[in-house]
């Protein structure tokens, strides 16, 4: 192996086409449902909401999907993303386990989520789309689409959770720096809004709320499409870039990984480092171990129930089976953001339920510790869903040093903290708590489950 920190590739090493997992799959997933009809959807179902060019990535199952050459030319102002080696974390754990992420951070909006938003807002833009709605938790793929919706003269509206909006006002002012408007959700904007500040005028918001409010939006005007951040088989699919540079750039390093590791929210990033990686272990075999790490205070993965569930609050959306903690489950109000959502994407929830992925939950406290840990030594302030993967990282490092095992450990380092520092001075002044959901709630969220023989 090399004994390089830094692997890195050229401009003309960005992948020319995404991967897509669907082809090397050992059984389908279960199909999406109409919420009627209770019957496999078809691409006019979907075409209100999205552009034909993205719902054929939805349902494809071809293997290597082409990035547009325009994307690729956006692509270049960031990607290739580096792959580190993580020695001085290595040295202050002590473990004999070999430590590499793969930093996202350096993309515009300082996380993974360009990787998708500058591919949606392309395929919006080449059929004529004028308007995207979205939803946002932590903000960073409203900033993302932003950008995306600068790019390629798009406009663009953005719900963002509530808690969000109040938590992390300077990324509210990054999308409204590219242009983009930026709505506290839930609002009196819409009707699922409306109706939620009704029943709960106090209401913190959540990504099932906001997701209700963008897709009544993009369904009132001709000219608007709806764009998602996560869980969607084609948002996955854009985020493959990650993994695939991963592997050329451990052929740099004469190295291949025993576990990879992402946190997990809806599903995107974790899917983009880890879906070629499990891909090659269905077409090659192999004894990696996959490792998807979530909130504990929003668990979809380890508390909520494998079954049929709308994507939002409002039901608004088709039916997809998924892990997931009820569509009217509204997590507590923790700073990671970016992983409160209520279900996890059907693929990953497919690959949890066929054992080729171990989810594992954390509490958020212990969470920024390991980040606090990992930006001592490594000198990056992580995003706080990031530190969940490392929180996983540096568990799986001090077993390595207890069983005297050298493991390749590789993590997505989704996104910097800079926008997140409130978060990090709550927490050096001991005010960061754990957050616990209500059982009650999370009971009467999974009573509500859509009935589906």
């Amino acid at each position: 192996m090399s004994d390089d920190v830094k692997f890195s590739l050229s401009e003309t090493d960005i992948p020319k086409s995404w991967y897509n997992i669907m082809a090397d799959l050992p059984s389908p997933p279960p199909p999406v449902l109409h919420p009627g009809t209770k019957q496999p959807i078809g691409p006019g179902d979907l075409a209100p909401l999205f552009p034909m060019a993205v719902i054929q990535q939805e349902v494809s199952v071809e293997r290597e999907v082409e990035i547009p050459e325009p994307v690729r030319d956006v692509y270049r102002q960031w990607r290739p993303s580096p792959l580190y080696r993580a020695r001085r974390l290595e040295q202050a754990l002590a473990t004999p386990a070999r430590i590499y992420y793969k930093y996202e951070g350096l993309s515009p909006a300082g996380s993974h989520k360009p990787n998708t938003a500058i591919a949606q807002a392309y395929y919006n833009k080449q059929e004529g789309v004028k308007r995207i709605t979205t939803e946002t938790g932590a903000g960073q793929w409203g900033s993302a689409l932003a950008i995306a919706g600068a790019f390629f003269g798009l406009e663009i509206e953005v719900f963002m959770v509530k808690v969000s909006f109040n938590q992390k006002p300077y990324r509210r002012a990054f999308m409204e720096t590219f242009g983009a408007k930026c709505v506290a959700s839930p609002s009196e904007l819409t009707e699922a809004g409306r109706a939620v500040l009704k029943a709960h005028p106090d209401s913190t918001g959540s990504l099932g709320i906001a997701i209700s409010e963008a897709v009544e939006m993009a369904a009132q005007r001709d000219d608007t499409k709806y764009a998602l951040g996560s869980v969607l088989n084609h948002v996955l699919l854009h985020q493959t870039v990650i993994g695939l540079e991963a592997q050329r750039q451990f052929e740099l390093a004469n190295d291949y990984p025993d576990m990879v590791i992402g946190c997990t929210g809806g599903g995107s990033n974790f899917a983009g480092i880890a879906f070629p990686f499990i891909g090659e272990k269905l077409r090659r075999g192999g004894n990696i171990e996959v490792i998807a790490v979530e909130p504990a205070a929003c668990p979809s993965l380890t508390k909520g129930t494998y079954a049929y569930d709308f994507g939002d609050t409002g039901h608004l959306t088709p039916l997809v089976k998924m892990h997931t903690l009820g569509s009217t489950f509204v997590p507590p109000g923790f700073h990671a953001g970016g992983l409160r959502y209520h279900g996890m994407a059907p693929l990953v929830s497919h690959l949890a339920a066929l054992g080729e992925i171990k989810p594992r939950a954390y509490q958020q406290v212990e969470c920024f510790a390991a980040g606090v840990e990992f930006a001592r030594a490594e000198g990056i302030l992580p995003a706080p869903e990031a530190n969940h993967a490392i929180k996983a990282v540096i568990d799986e490092a001090v077993k390595c040093k207890k069983a005297g095992t050298g493991k390749a450990i590789l993590f997505n380092l989704c996104g910097h903290g800079h926008f997140d520092m409130q978060a990090y001075s709550d927490y050096m002044a001991g005010k960061l708590v754990d957050q616990q959901y209500d059982e009650s709630e999370l009971a009467m969220a999974l009573a509500g489950l859509p009935s589906v023989a």
